[in-house]
């Protein structure tokens, strides 16, 4: 048996999930979770990226010192686009900020206004959010920020935790895919780019792709947590890439929802497309595990629904998200649609969702059930404009759609993807990041062969739910008031 530890850090919360590999099954246990809760100080929005370390060792610890646990592996993935800089003595010059900050705002039309859209996009094949690293380096630079100025070294968040787990400063390539400053033709960073904005080029570290063994830990990190020398690898260090690796599809005609905090949707190519449409429909290529392309689009996703958890949480009303689906299920349907892309910052989310209604001449529905039956409801409409667009793109039909992540637990918006689309949804595994993980890993170390090989070992492993679609007239008149809403691309 082969064990491997996977950290997998979303913008909710993190975890430290144990991979165990026997007899061609793996099986995945949660050791050590805990919060990620972003910090607002007068300056802006952070990371606690010092905590977010201190959980990593402590789940090292609940492993090795907590249960004698001899590890193979240990991997760390991450959300995209958030970076770290050091100085020339390895310390962070400045806190990393969250990618909801509100210093990115208007910085798209900062931006264009030094280079046009559509010469960044030929670049690098990415869609445009002010939230992409691009834009939140440039803001530093016009803000002539005293942490660009001394920077010596530029790492992503997964790059920065395993520069500190290993001493080895490396850039993972599908998480500096995200940046929207890598090229994926050239397969190098768009050194061009950075320098007609100003930014320092020199900075930015080897890319090593997915699976490379980065060291063995730091011997102070092998001392305190018990490890010993357990090797750490580069595993698909961006959380969307580790969840697509493990979507256990078979074949061609499907495409994928990685459903978390945000929905990503897309389907897996060999080469990206980078031309005039793909720009118009604004959809990205990232890189996925084994060279592939990660053609998606990014949507929302289960942010609305944290977000009015939350709100309603500091009222008093505490609701599980299995509550919320029930409450959701039991509402009357399509009460309103809404733009799920439409909320990017955090805040007063149910009152938000309120207004955005009354404003485009709807009634506001009522917290909890209505509510978030309406943002169930509205992403699956926007699943299906993605699903639209994608085909209309990739010149074919897509015949099923696999959901993996959290999200995939969501019984009732699982359903209204089915009806939404007109496609059957295959759902699960709810772990696939980190059974993705673990999964590279293992293809790091050479117990897995390949990516086929290592899909066909999830399939194996864990169970998935079909949910047939039951089309409905209502579904295709509340289509008709979503796209009047948010046309299409």
């Amino acid at each position: 048996m082969r064990n491997y530890l996977a950290f997998d850090l979303g913008a909710e919360s993190g975890r430290a999930m144990l991979g165990s590999i026997r007899d061609d099954v793996l099986t995945l246990e949660e050791l050590h979770r805990f919060p990620n809760i972003p910090v607002r100080l007068p300056t802006g929005l952070y990371w606690d990226t010092l905590r977010l370390f201190h959980e990593i060792l402590q789940g090292l610890i609940a492993a090795c010192r907590g249960r004698k646990i001899q590890l193979a592996g240990v991997g760390v993935d991450t959300w995209g686009v958030d970076f770290a800089l050091l100085g020339a003595d390895g310390a962070l010059v400045d806190n990393p900020r969250h990618y909801r900050d509100s210093r990115n705002n208007g910085m798209l039309e900062r931006t264009f206004a030094v280079i046009p859209r559509e010469e960044i996009f030929a670049h690098t094949g990415i869609q445009f959010m002010q939230l992409n690293t691009l834009y939140q380096l440039h803001a530093m630079k016009l803000a002539n920020s005293p942490a660009l100025e001394v920077a010596r070294t530029f790492l992503m968040m997964p790059d920065l935790f395993n520069y500190w787990l290993t001493g080895v400063m490396r850039c993972e390539l599908t998480d500096a895919s995200t940046t929207q400053f890598y090229n994926p033709v050239k397969k190098r960073w768009a050194f061009e780019l950075l320098e007609r904005l100003g930014l320092p080029t020199t900075i930015f570290p080897e890319i090593v792709p997915p699976g490379t063994l980065l060291g063995p830990l730091l011997p102070h990190v092998a001392e305190e947590t018990g490890a010993g020398e357990v090797p750490v690898y580069a595993t698909c260090c961006h959380d969307t890439a580790s969840a697509v690796a493990a979507v256990p599809a078979e074949g061609d005609g499907w495409c994928y929802i990685s459903s978390g905090t945000w929905s990503l949707m897309g389907v897996e190519l060999t080469e990206p497309i980078i031309n005039q449409r793909s720009l118009e429909l604004n959809f990205t290529n990232e890189i996925g595990a084994a060279g592939t392309v990660r053609f998606l689009k990014n949507i929302a996703g289960m942010w609305l629904l944290q977000e009015c958890r939350r709100a309603w949480a500091l009222e008093g009303r505490e609701y599980s998200y299995d509550e919320l689906a029930q409450l959701a299920a039991a509402a009357p349907p399509f009460t309103a649609v809404i733009d799920p892309d439409a909320f990017l910052e955090p805040g007063r989310m149910p009152e938000k969702i309120a207004e955005y209604c009354r404003r485009t001449g709807q009634p506001a529905p009522e917290p909890p059930g209505p509510m978030c039956r309406t943002i169930l409801e509205s992403l699956a409409l926007r699943y299906r404009q993605v699903l639209e667009s994608l085909e209309s793109l990739l010149g074919r039909r897509i015949e099923r759609i696999h959901i993996v992540g959290g999200g995939s637990r969501n019984r009732v918006l699982n359903q209204f993807v089915a009806d939404a689309t007109g496609r059957p949804v295959i759902a699960g595994p709810a772990e696939a990041t980190a059974a993705g993980n673990v999964a590279v890993q293992a293809i790091g170390a050479g117990l897995l062969k390949d990516l086929r090989e290592a899909r066909d070992l999830i399939r194996r492993s864990f169970p998935m739910t079909v949910f047939e679609p039951k089309p409905q007239a209502d579904w295709d008149a509340a289509y008709q008031r979503f796209c009047a809403l948010r046309p299409k691309e």
